[in-house]
């Protein structure tokens, strides 16, 4: 039986994830992945599987209009979060890369752009196979990406932070585009029994091609697949900022 070790890189920032991230994410995200859902006819009822669902804001919502969800990620401190703020869903920590589920979802979504932090692009196509043994026939694969264009504006300046009485953040984002590697680095400041304490936390990102993208799902099987804007609109061929993509699983 393959045990799973959480990943507690991102615990320490599930608060800040939670408190200012989460929410404010979902609701970009909602018009165009609700515009597309319908458009694959995934309706009300239907089995979702919400991988790398964060804090679970997502998933609260999708259960509100009816979907029975399932959320996955790897971070237990995310989850503790997730199971507050969508108290009725399923959760399940686990590696994205190496989950096993059977095939009994009408749709697999990752609306935040989490699969960025798969570095390596066999490390992503394999994730893309996970997902696709997950679905059922005929089953849609709808997942955000941010492409190589979307991170040269990350330039090493402060991007995002609060102070409070008794704990204050940062973040500051870079990007090689040599490299196709970002570093969002978060700094973070809190009160323990009177004294500040200092926590640096570094994660790294990937930005992607659209051809590396469409031909990892090609080499697990997926068809029909189809590159969105932000907006859930056809992408020209010159997009390359944050990217929908849908590939569907075909019956053999």
């Amino acid at each position: 039986m393959l045990t799973i070790n959480p990943n507690a890189t991102y615990d320490p920032w599930a608060k800040i994830y939670n408190d200012y991230w989460g929410l404010r994410y979902c609701q970009t995200i909602l018009p165009a992945l609700e515009k597309l859902l319908q458009q694959y006819n995934i309706q009300p009822e239907a089995d979702i599987l919400d991988l790398c669902c964060g804090t679970g804001h997502m998933v609260e919502h999708l259960i509100e209009q009816g979907y029975q969800v399932t959320g996955l990620d790897i971070s237990e401190g995310m989850l503790q979060y997730a199971r507050n703020n969508a108290p009725n869903a399923k959760f399940i920590l686990d590696d994205a890369r190496f989950f096993n589920l059977l095939p009994t979802f009408h749709a697999v979504i990752s609306a935040n752009a989490g699969l960025n932090e798969i570095i390596k692009l066999e490390d992503l196509q394999q994730v893309f196979r996970k997902v696709y043994d997950s679905l059922l026939n005929n089953g849609i694969f709808l997942f955000g990406l941010n492409l190589e264009d979307f991170y040269k504006s990350w330039n090493g300046a402060i991007s995002d932070g609060d102070v409070k009485d008794d704990f204050a953040w940062a973040c500051c984002d870079s990007y090689s585009p040599e490299e196709k590697i970002g570093q969002f680095k978060i700094t973070i400041f809190q009160m323990v029994e009177d004294s500040w304490q200092r926590l640096d936390i570094n994660n790294l990102v990937r930005g992607y091609s659209r051809t590396e993208v469409v031909t990892a799902l090609k080499n697990v099987g997926f068809t029909d697949i189809n590159i969105y804007d932000e907006k859930g609109n056809i992408a020209d061929s010159q997009y390359s900022l944050h990217t929908i993509f849908s590939g569907r699983k075909q019956p053999k």
